[in-house]
């Protein structure tokens, strides 16, 4: 006798499959964004939806939408979210919880909530921290945990759980603080890797995650292990840049795009699902520019 397969035993397919990149600026605030195929592939400008803002944050939620937040109008820190639906498409503003903050960073943990944290809030630096929940409704302030910051990048890792990294405190550096899979963020991790701000991250290879560039004259990637673990500095491939975004696509591959070199681009550069970072290539006729957020989808 042949053992009886369920019809439900097939692989499960791989989630974060699309990303998009969203708002920013050069010569002026914008609200357009920029959709990732499955296959990395960047989409030219699709019209703005929403306040045109920079130094927000964005991240997945509900495992197959997102959510932009916050973010910076000169001279009003905003408190405003915009859902992404699980086709890409992303909705007009909502008035949220919680206080007014740019230069944050956000990611996705528990397989389908979020979390905002970290930034600059009334013109200092804060620690506090904002859950997303899984029908992308934002909670309003939980205490901060860990060294007041901003300019950090913040990505999944581990299937569940979430990592905040480096950062300003007056000076660049290159602590971390982990997050639970119900949204607890640790106290400080002693950094490793080169110190900085203004870079990006994302996860990749369904488990692991990666900090990249920053600054205008860094490159440099740091992997995270499926246990949270920074790795020190991988050599860095493609142009250095620093406000630029990153996103997962493909399932278990990732991306960074968009960023400031002392003057804007709209490059992006690949990862692998084994975290190798790919050299530049060309957006397609996507707009250049910097203090932009992204997230994955679908």
């Amino acid at each position: 006798m042949f053992p009886i397969i369920p019809a439900n035993s097939a692989a499960e397919e791989l989630k974060n499959q699309e990303g998009i990149f969203g708002f920013g600026w050069s010569t002026e605030n914008w609200s357009m964004t920029n959709l990732v195929s499955d296959a990395g592939v960047v989409s030219s400008d699709v019209a703005g939806v929403g306040t045109a803002r920079t130094r927000l944050g964005g991240c997945e939620y509900g495992e197959d939408k997102g959510i932009f937040g916050f973010g910076w109008v000169s001279p009003s820190y905003q408190l405003i979210t915009n859902l992404v639906s699980n086709t890409g498409v992303v909705a007009n503003d909502t008035v949220t919880v919680g206080t007014a903050k740019r230069q944050l960073a956000a990611c996705s943990f528990g397989e389908d909530e979020g979390i905002f944290g970290f930034g600059t809030a009334g013109g200092s630096y804060v620690s506090t921290t904002n859950l997303v929940s899984n029908a992308g409704v934002v909670a309003s302030d939980t205490a901060g945990v860990g060294t007041v910051r901003n300019r950090l990048a913040a990505c999944e890792f581990g299937d569940d759980e979430a990592i905040f990294g480096f950062g300003w405190t007056g000076s660049a550096s290159s602590l971390s603080n982990l997050v639970s899979n119900v949204g607890v963020v640790a106290s400080d991790t002693v950094g490793v890797g080169t110190a900085r701000a203004q870079l990006a991250a994302c996860s990749f290879g369904e488990d692991k995650g990666i900090f990249g560039f920053g600054g205008y004259v860094l490159d440099e990637t740091n992997l995270v292990s499926n246990v949270g673990v920074v790795a020190s500095d991988t050599a860095g491939v493609g142009t250095d840049r620093g406000y630029l975004a990153a996103t997962q696509y493909g399932g278990d591959k990732g991306i960074f795009g968009f960023g400031d070199t002392g003057s804007y681009t709209a490059i992006t550069n690949l990862v692998s699902n084994s975290g190798v970072v790919a050299a530049d290539q060309a957006t397609v006729t996507g707009t250049a520019r910097g203090y932009l957020a992204s997230c994955s989808f679908n």
